[in-house]
């Protein structure tokens, strides 16, 4: 019974981290590991090593400023800098969300038309209002998301490791894919998004609210960063799961990735027959917990960086979100509808969400920085100087992935 009170606290305690795990860890996330391994084998698990310690070093910023401070952060950056900074920073959050968002819907009803054999374009309205429902109904959301999203995660990685077994993947060929190495630009749009999935800066700033909610006080920042540390822990390990399961049993095929059934090969040494539908409720969780939470940061990022409220009872992140909501759902029917590929949409998504966010990274380094705001728990040397390099490797990939997007609007 008290081991069961230890693993429950401790569960409690990371539940932060499993709500940040869970925005990221959505249908393009899993759709890009998996393409990234069944097309380059291991050779980017770099990427996401480089992502993963850029993130932890914002989460950790993001979760010392909740700890030191009661009042949300956008609302601190406005006292210190102006209303000009938390409105963009507060837009930026909210278009970041928004790029995420139709991609979200797409797993979605691609996870459900591999259950049902019932169209795409049908599934994303379905959910949609499912999700508006329980925005407007759940009486306390942060609670119900974090106890979904812990369940979830847990299931996926759970899966993916047993798998591992199976598939019995290259070690050696692993290990090496952690040294960074040269790439073909060619796939610049599948880097940018292996290191959107697991570098996602909207929810680091997020995590500050999470944490917030949590009332934790000095004593427990080692509590605190361990958990914001797991979280971030917990998304890489699975898109490096992912890369490792899709290397050892696609690439050898030759497959190539266009669907969620191609994705689901992964599963079958494990699963058999039933592969495809074990992996199409885990896309389809993975989707639904990314659509729900993504439009919930988005929604309250933007609604606080204006002014009007963070908190899920307010008037307005209601309605800033049940617009990312909308929308989102209504680009997914398009593209489901037949004007792009499902597959590549998800990938381009997923790397597009990160275009809007460095102004994100540039605000939480700046507030933490300031002894007036976060006394001796501000920035160190060596923290600085992984931020910063953090934000150029995501200043980089914006710049390039303009450049691919100016190039294939020109094209079309």
């Amino acid at each position: 019974m008290q081991l069961q009170k230890k693993i429950t606290k401790a569960l409690g305690a990371i539940g932060p981290g499993f709500i940040i795990a869970a925005v990221a860890l959505g249908p393009g996330s899993i759709t890009t590991a998996s393409k990234i391994g069944a097309t380059q084998g291991y050779d980017y698990l770099w990427a996401i090593l480089l992502a993963a310690i850029s993130m932890a070093v914002y989460t950790g910023m993001s979760t010392r400023f909740a700890v030191m401070n009661r009042q949300s952060i956008l609302r601190v950056i406005e006292s210190k800098y102006g209303r000009w900074l938390s409105y963009g920073i507060g837009i930026s959050s909210f278009l970041a969300s928004l790029s995420f968002q139709f991609g979200n819907n797409l797993g979605v009803g691609m996870g459900m038309e591999s259950i049902t054999g019932i169209n795409v374009q049908i599934w994303p309205a379905v959910f949609t209002i499912f999700a508006i429902i329980l925005i407007f109904v759940a009486k306390n959301l942060y609670a119900t998301l974090e106890k979904l999203m812990m369940y979830i995660v847990m299931l996926i990685i759970m899966a993916f490791v047993v798998n591992l077994v199976f598939v019995k993947p290259d070690v050696s060929q692993t290990i090496s894919g952690f040294i960074p190495s040269s790439f073909s630009t060619d796939y610049i749009g599948e880097l940018a998004a292996i290191v959107g999935t697991t570098f996602v800066l909207n929810s680091a700033l997020y995590q500050s609210y999470l944490v917030q909610k949590k009332k934790w006080q000095v004593t427990n920042m080692k509590m605190a960063i361990k958990a914001s540390n797991t979280g971030v822990f917990l998304l890489a390990l699975m898109s490096v799961l992912i890369i490792m399961t899709s290397a050892a049993s696609l690439k050898p095929l030759g497959i190539q990735v266009n669907s969620a059934a191609d994705m689901a090969i992964q599963l079958e040494l494990l699963l058999g027959s039933y592969a495809k539908y074990i992996f199409a409720i885990g896309f389809l969780a993975a989707s639904f917990s990314s659509l729900l939470v993504n439009a919930v940061i988005g929604g309250g990022l933007l609604a606080d960086g204006l002014g009007m409220g963070q908190a899920m009872d307010k008037k307005m992140p209601k309605i800033f979100t049940t617009f990312i909501l909308v929308a989102g759902m209504i680009v997914a029917i398009l593209v489901a509808s037949g004007l792009s590929s499902p597959v590549y949409s998800l990938i381009l998504a997923q790397s597009s969400s990160m275009i809007a966010v460095p102004l994100i990274g540039i605000g939480l380094l700046l507030i933490v920085n300031r002894t007036d705001v976060m006394g001796t728990f501000k920035n160190s040397l060596a923290q600085n100087i992984l931020a910063i390099l953090g934000l150029i490797l995501l200043c980089v990939l914006v710049y390039m992935m303009y450049s691919k997007l100016i190039n294939y609007i020109i094209n079309l």
